[in-house]
């Protein structure tokens, strides 16, 4: 037995917060009781979390993991490890790795990776289709039975609508999410940041808004002929955010999520030619990170994903139009995030909520997002005034392609337990995570 006391709780799914402890036997959660109303057995083991949140295990839904195929840019193990320390008891990766996640055989390795990695539990994406190339859909029915949670050509847009339109109906009969990254190509082609007077003035091919704007629009109205359940991925305008607000009004089976880069930076980040900055959809304006803001705090967004895209050095550290796309984001979502907190841009509860209980519920993974007698022991403790640098000593992610390389950050998971096994302490792996 394990009994956590002294910290905060904080529990979206039960309206609750304030001063308790909680008590796991086993994999799952035994007791929640006011500060010292658990009656602890002497074989238990305590843990004092003073001055820490308890909250549920915190669910990263978007991530590459690379492995099989890119393995020296992140293998299943670093990534799973990296996810702990940044607070994370599961996340979900997706299909874009080689060979491409579209059969039995490449899901069967996921997870039998993820269950040896030490760090937090993995949950595979399926490709959409064969080959990630929009042409033939992938086996969903296989892919589903073999454990694919959900559905994605992450990377790439779904240009042609009928595939588009048949993914969503094996979806709604299959019960899970098709996940979406929103970009019609033929507005898209050379493009490496967002089109603005920036763009001209740096001499670089944009991104427009409409790209991801349009797709959406249509993915909207596909859902609503087909009841097909339509997540957006790393949502990154404000006209995204309203259309998306308007499906929802409608009662359409929509949901989305945001990143922390498209939160907080803008396209000025990349003014440098900063290859850091670089990523698809592309930093946008001050006016869309407020929209991404007000969407996140009134529910129109459901989740926060890190899209953590790791990349070497070779391709990042080159021309800016060269450069992949892409950054790390495993160990900085929590305190970046905690930002917006001290901000108060967002509330504790509904931070949480974003990072656990939301994505949690669209990816259909029982056993996350709830601290309740009877549920599976992911917890997640947070020291939110933790002082620390993000550089390449406390990175866990074998690449470092983040904007936020050497600097400060506030907040960070003291503890992190998956499935009742404590994975994280004091801000450290344990087990097996510390063997390699």
């Amino acid at each position: 037995m394990i009994l956590i006391k002294g910290g905060l709780l904080i529990d979206p799914a039960n309206n609750r917060m304030g001063a308790f402890d909680v008590l796991c036997e086993g994999t799952l959660i035994k007791e929640v009781a006011e500060r010292g109303r658990i009656s602890v057995p002497k074989e238990a083991q305590v843990v004092d979390v003073a001055g820490g949140w308890v909250v549920p295990g915190l669910v990263d839904m978007h991530v590459h993991l690379r492995e099989p195929g890119f393995e020296w840019k992140e293998t299943i193990k670093s990534g799973a490890q990296a996810a702990a320390l940044g607070g994370f008891a599961a996340v979900c990766c997706m299909a874009n790795t080689q060979p491409v996640n579209d059969c039995a055989e490449i899901t069967r390795f996921i997870l039998a990776k993820g269950a040896e990695a030490g760090g937090a539990a993995v949950y595979p994406l399926g490709a959409v289709t064969r080959g990630l190339k929009g042409k033939e859909l992938a086996p969903f029915l296989e892919l589903r039975q073999a454990g694919c949670v959900a559905f994605s050509d992450d990377g790439r847009g779904i240009t042609d609508a009928l595939i588009m339109r048949r993914a969503l109906e094996w979806c709604r009969m299959l019960d899970v999410p098709l996940c979406c990254h929103e970009e019609d190509e033929s507005l898209t082609q050379g493009g490496s940041m967002n089109e603005s007077e920036l763009s001209l003035k740096l001499g670089l091919r944009g991104l427009p808004a409409m790209a991801e704007e349009a797709m959406i629009a249509r993915d909207i109205e596909l859902a609503r002929a087909t009841c097909g359940r339509v997540h957006f991925c790393h949502v990154s305008t404000a006209r995204s955010v309203e259309l998306i607000r308007r499906a929802k009004q409608d009662g359409l089976k929509v949901t989305a999520e945001v990143t922390p880069h498209h939160l907080l930076l803008t396209e000025d980040r990349v003014a440098d030619y900063d290859t850091y900055a670089k990523m698809n959809p592309p930093l946008r304006k001050e006016k869309d990170c407020a929209a991404l803001i007000a969407g996140l705090r009134d529910g129109t967004i459901d989740a926060i994903a890190s899209d953590h895209a790791p990349h070497e050095n070779d391709v990042k550290e080159i021309e800016f139009e060269k450069a992949a796309f892409g950054l790390i984001g495993l160990e900085t979502s929590l305190p970046l995030m905690l930002n917006l907190v001290r901000e108060e841009k967002l509330s504790s509860m509904r931070l949480i909520e974003a990072m656990s209980l939301g994505p949690a519920r669209i990816m259909g993974l029982s056993g996350y997002g709830k601290l309740s007698k009877g549920e599976a022991a992911n917890i997640t403790v947070i020291h939110p005034q933790a002082e620390w640098i993000f550089d390449r000593l406390s990175n866990r992610s074998l690449s470092f392609n983040s904007p936020w390389l050497g600097e400060k950050m506030t907040g960070r998971a003291l503890l992190v337990m998956v499935r009742g096994r404590i994975v994280v302490q004091e801000g450290k792996l344990v087990g097996n995570g510390v063997s390699d």
